[in-house]
């Protein structure tokens, strides 16, 4: 398949990676580090590439993201804009389409952010952007995690045409809400890649990540690429990492656990659509049930 054709549904074949980091508090550090792994899974054949969420910035406290926001107008050309230009810069010159983990853009609230991914083609051509529905929020009193505090949540779901398929785009904690990935309508078309970009902490992805995401993949019998942070950062903050691509049957292909890393998998059309027709479960989807269960 040429690099940046869009799927053909009967034959598809699609090299996919998924790019594991452990981000700094210095942008320019993230983003050479972030153009030099993209630049190698290109090399290694991938024709999809996805970046893990905050993959140009984690800093000392989570309120210092909204310094590096950016304005939703990349097309302007406007210098402010550096993480979505390197980004654009990174997909043309390695001739991928790159999902652009999450960027953080200016929100209506002066204090907060839009954790923001971004799809940019082969030519480095913007082609969606997904916010972050679903804010994390955790406290065991030891770790303390309130995303609401500096973010402004989404609310639209959002799959785009990719050379992987029809990929549905999500950021982390959405990871946790199996509805947000289902049809809400009988002639909605189900995807054939979930994209989850995270940051899990340590104590919740060694707790609960690789069983979540298989069970994404399992219940939509699709493809999940998983791009996640995955190690000790300099603010003291520990990710957990283990990145991983996932078939439509729940089989791991390929994971890494800690640190830089690059992992690699195929999307194949042929056996996704072999696991759906053996078993039709997308077919047997309830739309009509009661809103209320009764005792």
């Amino acid at each position: 398949m040429r690099r940046g054709r869009l799927l053909n549904r009967e034959t598809c074949k699609c090299k996919v990676a998924a790019i594991q980091m452990v981000s700094t508090d210095s942008v320019d550090t993230n983003l050479a580090t972030m153009s030099a792994q993209v630049r190698l899974a290109a090399n290694m054949g991938a024709e999809l590439v996805v970046l893990p969420e905050y993959f140009s910035f984690i800093g000392q406290s989570e309120d210092e993201k909204v310094k590096w926001a950016e304005e939703d107008n990349y097309e302007s050309g406007a210098n402010a804009q550096k993480i979505q230009t390197v980004l654009s810069n990174a997909a043309k010159e390695n001739s991928v389409w790159l999902i652009g983990g999450t960027c953080p853009i200016f929100a209506e609230s002066e204090d907060k952010v839009c954790n923001a991914m971004f799809v940019f083609d082969q030519k480095g051509n913007r082609r969606a952007r997904y916010d972050k529905i679903h804010l994390f929020k955790y406290k065991n009193g030891v770790e303390s995690y309130d995303e609401s505090a500096f973010c402004e949540a989404g609310n639209q779901p959002l799959m785009v045409d990719t050379p992987a398929g029809k990929t549905f785009l999500s950021v982390c904690y959405d990871l946790r809400f199996p509805e947000l990935y289902r049809k809400r309508l009988p002639e909605d078309a189900s995807p054939d890649v979930i994209i989850v970009a995270a940051a899990f902490t340590r104590t919740t992805g060694e707790a609960h990540w690789e069983v979540l995401l298989r069970a994404r993949a399992i219940e939509n019998q699709a493809y999940v690429i998983a791009s996640a942070q995955g190690g000790e950062h300099n603010s003291g903050r520990e990710t957990w990492g283990h990145s991983m691509i996932i078939d439509p049957w729940g089989d791991i292909i390929a994971k890494c656990n800690f640190g830089e890393d690059i992992v690699l998998g195929e999307v194949n059309m042929k056996k996704l659509q072999t696991i759906r027709a053996n078993l039709p479960a997308l077919e047997h989807q309830e739309f009509n049930l009661r809103k209320r269960l009764s005792c």
